[in-house]
């Protein structure tokens, strides 16, 4: 399948359950190495198992070397409280211990964040949980609103906050990043992350697609079973890659796919799953400006060592 894919993906997820808890997965991202070559190779957990998960990062980043390997350890919350989201007794302890072990590898493609799902049962601890966690000093910080999905039989779960709960979690997030002085690419991804909260309160409060979905053209997930679906909330199988000798694109181009992606242009769904809207943003012109506005403003708030900022008035009398 990937040999069918080619170098056309720039990104990969290998996602779950927990991912690394696979036998295979360090294989499965030799063999997506090998043949697709993508920039980035994603990848979420849990952090259950320290050591295996430790052993098997460090394998899959040595065995991919041109790719940045990004891996995000969920918490979603601190102490008790993490683990009585996730109903596992103990997953705090063992997750400062994954996170422990993941920093202490020095390799060079590695990139190592911590992921909050922010749901009905956190949002109103955001700040607190923020302020934990950046004491982890990891490479990133993301969130991700919890939603419900096919995919994870979580239709029905009353798991997503109400917007007005959601707005004043990541009014305090988007505060945070504008008082920080990134540098680099930081600059980029964070316009980004700060426009995606501002699309997802968008989403809650007007319930339509507030920008074109392009997946189904630009991004696709493929389920355990070899089922292509163009999203997972939806999972709506367009193939299966079993019956098509692992052909992608002979489901990629069918009639099947061209009919979800005709749905989805009309606008008949939408969700705010931050996959599919960071991609969506880098394919919509519109929002492309408004995050280089967002990269300009951070650097007349943050001038950097080598910025001079020139104002009005300067070198006037």
């Amino acid at each position: 399948m990937f040999a069918s894919l080619g170098r056309a993906p720039y990104w990969f997820t290998i996602s779950g359950g927990e991912p690394l808890l696979r036998r295979d997965v360090v294989e499965i991202c030799r063999s997506a190495y090998q043949h697709c070559q993508p920039a980035i190779i994603n990848i979420p957990t849990n952090g259950l198992l320290p050591d295996l998960i430790a052993e098997r990062v460090e394998e899959i980043a040595r065995s991919c070397p041109k790719s940045q390997i990004i891996v995000n350890v969920s918490l979603d919350g601190w102490g008790e409280q993490h683990d009585a989201i996730r109903n596992v007794p103990g997953n705090f302890r063992r997750t400062m211990e994954t996170y422990r072990r993941l920093r202490a590898l020095t390799l060079p493609n590695l990139t190592l964040g911590v992921h909050t799902v922010i749901s009905r049962f956190n949002v109103g601890d955001i700040p607190n949980i923020y302020r934990r966690i950046s004491t982890l000093a990891p490479d990133s910080y993301i969130t991700e609103i919890a939603e419900e999905r096919v995919e994870l039989d979580t239709v029905g779960a009353d798991i997503t906050p109400s917007l007005d709960e959601y707005s004043a979690a990541v009014d305090f997030l988007v505060a945070q990043l504008r008082a920080q002085p990134f540098t680099g690419i930081s600059r980029i991804t964070q316009a980004f992350r700060e426009q995606y909260y501002g699309l997802v309160k968008r989403i809650l409060a007007e319930r339509r697609q507030v920008i074109p979905c392009y997946a189904g053209w630009a991004s696709a997930q493929i389920s355990p079973e070899g089922d292509v679906w163009v999203c997972c909330i939806k999972a709506q199988s367009l193939g299966n890659l079993r019956d098509v000798d692992y052909n992608f694109g002979r489901i990629w181009f069918s009639a099947e796919a061209e009919a979800a992606r005709a749905s989805i242009a009309r606008g008949e769904c939408f969700c705010p799953l931050a996959n599919a809207a960071y991609t969506n943003m880098l394919c919509h012109y519109p929002s492309l400006i408004k995050a280089g506005w967002r990269v300009v403003s951070g650097l007349l708030r943050h001038p950097g060592p080598q910025t001079k900022v020139t104002t009005a008035t300067e070198g006037i009398g």
